[in-house]
């Protein structure tokens, strides 16, 4: 199965289709949310950037995606479309949310208090407009494609 394939593939570092499909939505993504923001549409707020929670999060969502080969949004896709194992991910995320949910307290004042940034982003960080932080990560992101089809040969 093709999906098999990139999964693996991603998680070997050897099929980049996952992680340049990902990217791209972010390319779009960036770009809509600065917009809706600067006409006053939707108001932007960071969430705190915290090195203890993104951690700990990329350390768990990593390994239940290289155990089970599914992320949230994709397990429950897999549900409906009737692969039955699936299931069990989606037991996993509800079990662990449970657990994540009574250990807060102990988590709050051990790894979640790591370093805390506070509200920062990229922009505000270099004193720039969010406009010329875009079209750097748009060329570099291309940049990035580029170079993944290049090492196909």
């Amino acid at each position: 199965m093709a999906n098999e394939r990139w999964r693996m593939g991603a998680m070997r570092l050897r099929d980049m289709t996952i992680l340049k499909f990902m990217l791209s939505a972010i390319l779009v993504g960036m770009v809509g949310i600065w917009l809706l923001g600067d006409l006053g549409v939707i108001k932007l707020s960071h969430k705190p950037m915290n090195v203890g929670a993104v951690v700990l999060g990329g350390v768990l969502f990593g390994a239940g995606w290289a155990v089970m080969g599914f992320c949230p949004g994709t397990a429950i896709g897999a549900l409906g479309e009737g692969r039955w194992h699936a299931i069990f991910v989606v037991i996993g995320m509800v079990v662990g949310a449970a657990i994540y949910a009574e250990l807060y307290p102990v988590l709050k004042s051990s790894v979640l208090g790591w370093k805390d940034f506070g509200k920062i982003g990229l922009p505000g960080q270099l004193g720039v407009s969010p406009w010329v932080i875009i079209p750097l990560f748009w060329a570099g992101t291309i940049a990035l494609f580029w170079w993944f089809e290049k090492r196909k040969r």
